[in-house]
């Protein structure tokens, strides 16, 4: 088998966007609509189970603030304003916080991408987040120079089941025209494995604050980030043949080694 594409999870993988963007800035809203609501850390994490931000305001207040919850839902549509509402603000001060440069990409993330161009492979973004949301991390965060590598983007907006369904994986192969065995995704989360997994592709995590304590059993590799030189990356699970950090030849003896055990299963 051959590696022809890297695909890239977003929230948690490129940046720390979860810790130092998100989180913050749904407090900032929570704070500015007169909310008495805080997401700490360990809350926040929870709520990461959720796939995306709308779910995590609707779950948070049904069971954490039911009492609100009933009075913004007499019907589920009002409720769900409140939500957008809500969600809207905090899309504002999170693209505030990514203008600021309070957000830059994890080590080895800009090496990897170049690395990967380098060596002909295809680059694809594939996220529960929306176009809209993702727009200041490509902007801000990786830089129209770095952006422009990406070939091709797939959005829980666009698919019918976001992560952990394989939905987005296999829309972001069909866009680019190859197949899993051709692929190696970069993750950080449980829920972004099990996506991968399920589309049939070999993943690489890397953890973070939030995913930690997470169960990455079906992983090829965990690390603590990708890794480069003078920032070497701490490895969970799996191997590295030659430096401390993830490499495109890291990424193509895991495409090898999945090939060669799904043929032998065959």
């Amino acid at each position: 088998m051959t590696l022809r594409a890297v695909l890239f999870d977003v929230d948690g993988t490129l940046a720390d966007t979860e810790a130092l963007g998100h989180r913050p800035a749904y407090n900032r809203a929570f704070r500015k609509l007169g909310l008495e609501f805080r997401w700490g850390p360990k809350l926040y994490r929870r709520l990461l189970k959720q796939p995306g931000g709308r779910e995590r305001l609707k779950y948070y207040v049904q069971h954490y603030h039911p009492d609100l919850g009933a009075e913004q839902a007499e019907a589920d549509a009002c409720l769900d304003a409140w939500i957008a509402k809500v969600h809207e603000l905090k899309s504002k001060y999170f693209r505030r916080r990514m203008r600021q440069g309070r957000v830059p990409l994890r080590p080895g993330i800009a090496r990897i991408m170049r690395e990967a161009r380098s060596n002909n492979l295809k680059l694809a973004i594939v996220t529960n987040a929306s176009l809209k949301t993702l727009k200041p991390v490509l902007k801000y965060c990786m830089g129209p120079e770095l952006a422009a590598e990406i070939e091709v983007i797939a959005s829980g907006e666009e698919v019918h089941c976001k992560k952990p369904a394989p939905d987005v994986y296999r829309l972001a192969m069909l866009r680019l025209g190859v197949s899993p065995d051709e692929c190696v995704a970069l993750e950080d989360s449980e829920m972004g494995l099990k996506a991968a997994t399920a589309a049939g592709v070999p993943a690489v995590v890397t953890v973070n604050s939030d995913t930690l304590e997470q169960n990455f059993a079906d992983a090829r590799l965990v690390v603590s980030c990708l890794g480069e030189p003078g920032a070497p990356a701490a490895l969970l699970k799996g191997s590295f043949d030659g430096p401390n950090w993830v490499t495109i030849e890291t990424l193509k003896q895991i495409n090898r080694k999945y090939g060669a055990a799904h043929a032998r299963a065959a």
